[in-house]
């Protein structure tokens, strides 16, 4: 089998940037190293780079030459042609290719946009490429404005085409499948491709990926930003002229609207934007002033003291024709544009067998496990039970930021504690992407659940006096809500931290949680994501001076956690000594530890004491613990307290640009886990994930 793929479309605008980017992290996800080409490009002005190109390494973090992932310009391509040297462009193509395959284990291989110029020799070139490259294709045709006969149709055509050059077709996709073809579609389809081989796609179109963008309505209006430049990336959900009135325009107004007027319409501007910060109005996205005119001086200086916002653009032609403009416009996905991004990558995984494809595509399996396949199956593991999740600092960007990542890839059920209406301000403020439909917003005290709470948690604590008063004040703290929401059934898990130190997070959870039956100590691990490999650390965050029965507890319990996010646990137990050479009450602590954690489970392969160097070197691992199985590639590094451990994590996350996933609790009967308050959104996205992966029971 291949070690590439080739994209392939027969029109424009078929959507195959889901694919792609779906695919993309798929591959990351199973493959240690993965490469991106493009063999032809559209035409660039000098220094800009091709949207699909930057989209893909920007997000992806590709390591990759920009020069290195295309091979000609479409005007190239056509020169070429016209001289009868077709055959040169094959040649250059797969000069390439062979490059990158030389470097990659595997390539994506996107084929051409289809324009105007050009089109008709389009198709016949990318199933040349294929052909010419040894590789299979995946064949993507959009179902907009088309029966399903004429979809049908031209994907048998593209099919017989691919089919009749010996270029293997392992998927058809049929995308922006409307609601009503789709049932038919998904039973249509298979009948008329019977080989088994082939998988069989049915995307449904999804209007958020259809809308375009403000910035994108800008560029192809030609416009001028006169406000909320920082709000570009807003998707205008549908638009309409503000022609009427003021009073009887606000009842057309609808959600992510874009508004349409002439720009000496005062009234609508300002109606719009007032309407924009009402509790009673949708939303909108952005406002385009028509007829290249730009209102009085008191009106922009009205304007300017409305906070937030939204884009005010002016555009130099009439209403009518800029309304028929913007209805043409077809949305493209930009690297700036996470939301799409995301979106596009959890419909992908939604509506395609990855593991089924992944198996036709990927003959082989890698030993080690680097951050991007350690990323990748830590989401389709959550992807499996959508658990739901609790975020008391409701308030705070880092959350909210990863709560708007976290439902647009659709992982987890969110719920955010604090004053529904400030957050929904801060969100409004900051301009994050938010789909309200999906999140639930509680203050505490407001909840239909309060009393039963308040009782519930004095019916747990009045043994330590705790009485009635106590107990309405300790419910109304969002972390004793966020827990009491875990004991009492109503979330799997919390994660906070953000603002609140380690105690006020993990105490509830201690009152009443609980730990498991078997574990004595909770502690915690964090997943350092180095460059090539994912090593587990613990503990760096609970425990301050275990002794050597709790360090033994610890390293057992990390283990576990290690194995059971897929990493094969070999255990260092650091100190300052390798072998028996150290002495000294704190290796001797370590010494002690190793011993139990043998007695208790001579499963494990553990090593202690190790210094550092030893234990992940290993040519120093050799030299000094020759016959060790650990030496030199241990995976689960347990420190001896948390001084060593917090200082050593921070220090390898600093100076290595690691991501630190984590910390990550261990013990409790049910999962809370605690952020650092110097977290980043990534630490926030990533802690939710595994604590619903934790609530599924791993």
């Amino acid at each position: 089998m291949s070690k590439a793929v080739y994209v392939a479309t027969i029109e424009p605008n078929s959507g195959k940037s889901i694919v792609v980017l779906g695919l993309m992290r798929m591959l990351l996800g199973k493959t240690p190293k993965v490469g991106y080409f493009r063999p032809i490009i559209d035409d660039l002005e000098e220094g800009e780079i091709d949207n699909h190109i930057n989209t893909v390494i920007s997000h992806f973090e590709l390591d990759i030459n920009v020069k290195k992932t295309y091979a000609f310009t479409r005007s190239q391509v056509l020169k070429k042609y016209n001289k009868g040297k077709s055959g040169d462009i094959i040649d250059g193509i797969i000069e390439k290719y062979k490059k990158l395959e030389e470097k990659f284990d595997f390539i994506l291989v996107e084929g051409t946009d289809f324009s105007d110029e050009g089109s008709i020799i389009e198709f016949d070139i990318n199933v040349l490429i294929a052909k010419n490259l040894g590789i299979p294709a995946i064949i993507v045709s959009s179902a907009y404005e088309k029966s399903n006969a004429e979809l049908i149709g031209n994907l048998k055509l593209a099919y017989d085409s691919f089919h009749a050059k010996d270029v293997d077709v392992i998927a058809i996709v049929a995308n922006k499948v409307t609601h009503e073809k789709e049932v038919t579609l998904t039973t249509t389809l298979p009948k008329e491709f019977t080989n088994d081989e082939i998988e069989i796609v049915v995307i449904p179109q999804i209007n958020s990926l259809i809308n375009p963008t403000i910035k994108e309505i800008v560029k192809e209006l030609d416009g001028k930003v006169l406000f909320g430049k920082e709000y570009l990336n807003n998707q205008a959900g549908s638009y309409g002229v503000g022609a009427m009135q003021l009073r009887n325009y606000l009842t057309h107004l609808k959600e992510n609207s874009l508004v349409i007027t002439p720009g000496d319409r005062a009234d609508i501007i300002l109606g719009a934007l007032q309407a924009n910060n009402s509790a009673n109005y949708p939303k909108i996205s952005g406002i385009i002033l028509t007829g290249g005119i730009i209102p009085e001086e008191p009106i922009l200086k009205l304007i300017e003291g409305v906070t937030p916002v939204v884009p005010i653009i002016s555009v130099p032609n009439g209403t009518f024709s800029i309304t028929n403009k913007i209805g043409s416009i077809k949305s493209k996905i930009y690297a700036e544009n996470t939301q799409k991004i995301n979106t596009s990558i959890s419909t992908f995984e939604k509506y395609v067998d990855v593991d089924r494809l992944a198996d036709k595509l990927i003959t082989f399996t890698s030993d080690s496990i680097t951050p991007s396949m350690f990323q990748y199956n830590l989401l389709k593991r959550a992807l499996q039970h959508k658990k739901h999740i609790v975020l008391p600092e409701g308030l705070d960007e880092r959350i909210l930021r990863a709560t708007s990542r976290l439902l647009a890839l659709d992982v987890v059920e969110i719920t955010l504690l604090g004053d529904k209406k400030k957050i929904q301000n801060k969100i409004t403020e900051l301009d994050i992407p938010f789909d309200y439909g999906k999140v639930n917003i509680i203050s505490p005290v407001d909840s239909e659940h309060y009393d039963d709470y308040v009782q519930t948690f004095y019916e747990l604590r009045k043994h330590k006096n705790v009485n009635m008063d106590i107990a309405r004040d300790m419910m109304a703290d969002v972390s004793y809500f966020g827990t009491m929401m875990i004991y009492k059934g109503h979330a799997d898990g919390m994660v906070s931290g953000a603002i609140h130190t380690t105690q006020h997070t993990i105490r509830p959870a201690l009152q009443f949680i609980k730990t498991k039956p078997d574990v004595q100590v909770v502690s915690s691990v964090f997943f350092m994501c180095l460059d090539d490999r994912v090593s587990v650390f613990g503990d760096c965050a609970i425990n301050p001076n275990p002794n050597a029965a709790q360090l033994a507890e610890i390293a057992i319990s990390s283990a576990e956690s290690a194995q059971a996010f897929g990493i094969e646990p070999k255990i260092a137990m650091l100190s300052y000594s390798s072998g028996s050479s150290g002495k000294g009450i704190d290796v001797e602590k370590v010494r002690e530890a190793t011993m139990i954690v043998k007695e208790k489970r001579p499963d494990l392969k553990i090593e202690g004491p190790i210094q550092y160097d030893a234990a992940v070197d290993m040519k120093v691992g050799k030299s000094k613990l020759p016959d060790s199985e650990v030496a030199g590639q241990a995976s689960v590094l347990i420190f001896p307290d948390l001084n060593t451990g917090n200082n050593t994590y921070k220090a390898v996350q600093r100076e290595t640009g690691a991501l630190a996933i984590g910390p990550m609790l261990q013990g409790l009967n049910k999962p809370v886990n605690d952020l650092s308050r110097g977290c980043t959104v990534d630490d926030v996205y990533n802690t939710v994930i595994i604590t619903a992966i934790q609530a599924k029971g791993l």
